[in-house]
Order: structure tokens, then C-alpha cells, then sequence
């Protein structure tokens, strides 16, 4: 036991101060406390004392870039990483249990969830510490105990209605990788020296201290997937956490494997760079697409040409998507690494025949594109999809991937990356980001953040889409198809409707516990701030 287990706020807080530099704000309860041992404890410590400065830099210099694109510079592939992008090198050949990777299912560390991933048949499956879990210190917590459970196949779980689901002792499971939460996000609950810890370094520290060897011995390995990346210092510092932890833990270097989301229209232009400065560690690349589209609009805010229409209508056939995507096959498979897709976010529908038809019909047309482009596998957010991206996969793969299809044709410009679609505006496109947006911070203030609204599986990339959307529309002035102009009192009056029709909806236990007026409120503020907060999980952190 931890010798901060304890049951109140208070006596958590008091008896934190036992191990020198160390708080912990927040109760530990339960398994918990197996979880945060004081060795796994001082092992985050101690990758937050070796790294916190770096990190504080990068972030830094993440700001300095948005200035200067704020000011019209445009993104360009490096000139002084040239030589990486010429010379021949590839990247370690990938552990056995990460060498066919054609369906990956992804979610949060929810115990169900997870028991329910692990069992469906995919190949992979991502344990999401980041967009699709609400950072309560509960589902955090919570979340280190189930992945935990899941590496010894102790999981079990009870519903209310009596089910039971649980993992077998024997038999095939989906390779289990783990997303921790990006660089930017900090773990306020844990202090070293005073200071939040990096989010990053707890969801990693404590997973990697309690569940590395155990993997090892089990055959499999420490795998992780690094997401908001904006650069190959980003990768590099990544890179050097691992070597790290691994000396630390006397494992070989080069056991972890870490699959990078180029989901920032930054790293887009350094592809080969991330891949290289990860490069023992490294087993590929995917598209993240959400996420993209909402750092399309970020980092090109200033720039009224880059105003995207609605955002239905920004789908991976249009061309600055398209180029994306095929680069990222390009660059991964010149150097030996998977190319991952991106998500199928439809979920299927059982109440309407026609509808589910309509919507699994968009899922496999997704996943043709995907593996007739040359992805070597792709991702899905249900169960229920896992057949479908399977059979498009199958009708491609002559083998556990197609590494060795080389795409020498591509030819990428930094244009074609940076050419926004033309489209139109419309008042329902203005209507579903201000409800998907208000829908997906209510229910993450109740510390859900895998959220299914309109047979869609929204996380924090499409809420994010949705409030950077209309704070562009309102910094360029954009009108509606039908001539409005987009101004504050326009989204105010909009939204104030679309609460009022949620409320509505809601029964009278549903209210009791409903945030959706507080949901409202963030959202308007962050569609209308003077500068546009970088990212809402951050804006939305103190609340919860």
C-alpha cells in the first residue's frame, strides 16, 4: 500500500507531504493505491524531474510558431532535415504481435469497454488515456487499475443488469497499445516540487512502472500510441523518455514501441523526421484525421483563405485530406513502418435498417479507400465494424501488411497540404457544431468523453472541430449560404435554441445531474474568445 492511501481529500492531501517534492490533491481509493506505489510514484518523479524542462520549451516554441504563422509565415518541409529525407534508412522491423495491424478498435480505459476491445476479434487495440477519456482522477486512476488488470487477463466486470463480461485466460486477445495524453495537458491531481505533473509522463510512468515486465514476460511488449505531435523535437523528446524509462527498468532498448498520430498540419511536413528520431522505437504512423482538420484550423486561423465550410463536407476525398493521407503511406513504407488510417466514426444503428445500411455502407467505402491507397490497417470506434474493415482489408493484403508497396509515383507539395476545400456554409452546419460541441462537454463535465450523438462516435477531435469551426467563421466574417452573417449575437441566438430543445429532451432524473447550461456557456466562450484557446480539454481542465 502507498502511503498515501486514504479516503478523504484532506487526509490524502496531509499525508502526501510524507515523500519529499510529492502532493497528491485527490483521494486514492481502493486498487488505486496498487496502482500508485511509492515506487511507481517516484519513477514518475523522476521522469518529470529529467524531462519537465524540455517540455515546458517545446511548448514555448509551440507558441513562437503560432505567432509567427499568425503573421503569414506558411509550414514547409524543413530545409535543414533535408538530408533525413533523402538518405535511406528504415526503422526496426516490428514485434511479432504488431506485424499485421489491418483492424484496430480504440477506446477509453473503461472496464467493459476494454474487456469487450480486447475479446472483439481485432487485431490491436488502443487503451485511450486521452480524447476519448474525461481526466476525472477517478477514470484516470481507474483506468491504470483496468490496464493493469488486462496485461495479467485478470478482468472482470458485473453489470447492473447481472451480465457478466470478462477475459479469457487462454486464447487470442487484440495487442493491447496505450495513448496516454499529450504534451500539452498536465495532471494537476499529482504535484512534484509544487508544479502539476506532465500528463504525458504520469499516464506513461505508471502504466510503463507496473506493466512493462509483465508484458515482456507475456510475450508481448510496452506499445504506445503519441498523439498531438507537432514536430521531430516533440518525437526526439519522446524518444528520449523511453531510453529513459527502459535503462531505468534495466529493459533492453528498443523493447518500446510507440505508433505516432500525425494528427497536427505541422507534423504533416516532418513525417520522415518524427519517424527517425523515434526510429528504434518507432513501428509506424497513422492518420488522425479529426484531429487534423482541427489543427488545419488552428494553426491556419489567421488566414481567411483556409476558412473551411461545413464540416460535413471536409471528408477525406478532398484533396488537401487526400495528400495527407497518401504522403503518410509514402514516408512510412520508405522506411519500413506501418501506415495507419484513420477512424470510422459510425456506430451501428439497430433501431433503422435503412439508416445502419446507409451508414455501414460509408464505413466500408471509407475502408476500400483506405486499403486500395495503401494503408496497412485502420482504425474503428465499434465492435460492429470490425467484419467490415476486415473484408476490405482482406481483399487487398497479400500478406500481414503492404510495407513493400513503395508508392515511388507520389509527388507532395507543401500546396497541396495547404489548400483548403471550398464549400459552402450553411445554418446546419452551424447548428451541429454548436449542439455536437455543447453535447460533447456536457457529458465529458460528467466524466464521459466517448460520447455516441447522431450514430457517430464523437471524442474530443470532432468536438474540437466543431468550436474552432465557428470561432473562424466569426473572426473572417463568413455568411451562411443564405446571406446571414455569422456574428456573436447569430451563434448566441442559435445556440440559446439548440439548449432549449436539449433541455427539452431531457427527462426529470436527467436533469438533476445535466451540465448542458454550463456546456452551453463554455462552448459560447470558447466560439467567441479574443484568441482562440488551443485546445478545450484544456480551457475545460478546472471543472471538472
Amino acid at each position: 500500500m502507498t502511503p498515501f492511501d486514504s479516503v478523504t481529500r484532506t487526509q490524502a492531501a496531509d499525508s502526501a507531504q510524507s515523500s519529499a517534492g510529492i502532493q497528491i490533491v485527490e483521494p486514492i481509493v481502493g486498487r488505486q493505491a496498487e496502482v500508485l506505489s511509492e515506487a511507481a510514484l517516484q519513477f514518475v518523479v523522476r521522469l518529470e524531474r529529467a524531462f519537465r524542462g524540455r517540455r515546458e520549451e517545446l511548448l514555448e516554441r509551440r507558441r513562437r510558431v503560432q505567432s509567427e504563422l499568425d503573421q503569414g509565415r506558411r509550414p514547409v518541409f524543413p530545409p535543414e532535415t533535408r538530408p533525413i529525407r533523402e538518405k535511406r534508412w528504415r526503422v526496426a522491423a516490428p514485434p511479432h504481435d504488431l506485424t499485421d495491424r489491418r483492424v484496430e478498435i480504440t477506446g477509453p480505459v473503461e472496464r467493459k469497454m476494454m474487456i469487450n476491445a480486447l475479446t472483439s476479434g481485432a487485431n490491436v487495440f488502443m487503451a485511450d488515456f486521452e480524447d476519448s477519456l474525461s481526466p476525472t482522477w477517478a477514470n484516470v486512476l481507474d483506468g491504470q487499475v483496468n490496464v493493469y488488470d488486462a496485461v495479467r487477463r485478470e478482468m472482470r466486470h458485473v453489470a447492473e443488469n447481472g451480465k457478466v463480461y470478462e477475459l479469457p485466460r487462454e486464447g487470442p486477445l487484440a495487442t493491447l497499445v496505450l495513448r496516454p495524453r499529450g504534451w500539452h495537458l498536465v495532471e494537476k491531481h499529482m504535484l512534484v516540487d509544487g508544479v502539476p505533473v506532465s500528463a504525458s509522463l504520469f499516464d506513461f510512468g505508471i502504466a510503463f512502472f507496473n506493466n512493462a515486465v509483465e508484458l515482456i514476460a507475456r510475450g508481448s511488449g510496452p506499445y504506445f500510441y503519441l498523439p498531438k505531435l507537432e514536430n521531430r523535437f516533440e518525437a526526439r523528446l519522446w524518444n528520449d523518455v523511453f531510453v529513459f524509462a527502459q535503462a531505468e527498468l534495466g529493459i533492453p532498448r528498443g523493447t518500446i514501441r510507440a505508433t505516432v498520430l500525425i494528427e497536427t498540419i505541422l507534423a504533416a511536413f516532418e513525417m520522415d523526421e518524427i519517424l527517425f528520431e523515434l526510429c528504434e522505437h518507432s513501428s509506424g504512423l497513422n492518420c488522425g484525421r479529426w484531429d487534423y482538420i482541427f489543427s488545419f484550423i488552428k494553426k491556419m486561423r489567421a488566414d481567411s483563405s483556409q476558412t473551411l465550410p461545413d464540416r460535413g463536407s471536409v471528408t477525406m476525398e478532398q484533396p488537401f485530406l487526400r495528400a495527407y493521407s497518401r504522403l503518410l503511406i509514402q514516408t512510412c513504407h520508405r522506411r519500413g513502418a506501418h501506415a495507419m488510417g484513420g477512424m470510422a466514426a459510425q456506430i451501428p444503428i439497430k433501431h433503422d435498417a435503412e439508416l445502419n445500411r446507409i451508414a455501414l455502407d460509408k464505413v466500408r467505402a471509407d475502408k476500400r479507400r483506405e486499403a486500395n491507397g495503401g494503408h496497412d490497417g485502420t482504425w474503428v470506434a465499434h465492435p460492429g465494424l470490425i467484419e467490415i474493415a476486415r473484408e476490405e482489408f482482406d481483399r487487398v493484403l497479400r500478406g500481414p501488411h503492404q510495407i513493400d508497396v513503395a508508392r515511388d509515383e507520389v509527388r507532395i507539395t507543401a500546396e497541396d497540404l495547404l489548400t483548403a476545400p471550398r464549400g459552402a456554409i450553411t445554418e446546419r452546419g452551424l447548428r451541429q457544431n454548436l449542439e455536437v460541441g455543447t453535447l460533447y462537454i456536457e457529458a465529458w463535465l460528467r466524466g464521459q468523453g466517448c460520447v455516441p450523438i447522431h450514430n457517430l462516435m464523437e471524442d474530443a477531435a470532432t468536438a474540437e472541430i466543431s468550436r474552432t469551426q465557428v470561432w473562424q467563421w466569426l473572426l473572417h466574417h463568413a455568411r451562411l449560404d443564405d446571406g446571414r452573417a455569422i456574428d456573436a449575437g447569430l451563434v448566441k441566438r442559435t445556440l440559446d435554441e439548440e439548449l432549449e430543445r436539449m433541455l427539452a429532451a431531457l427527462s426529470p432524473d436527467q436533469r438533476s445531474t445535466s451540465r448542458h447550461e454550463l456546456a452551453a456557456q463554455i462552448m459560447f466562450q470558447l466560439a467567441t474568445a479574443p484568441e482562440l484557446p488551443d485546445f478545450l480539454t484544456t480551457a475545460a481542465y478546472d471543472e471538472l
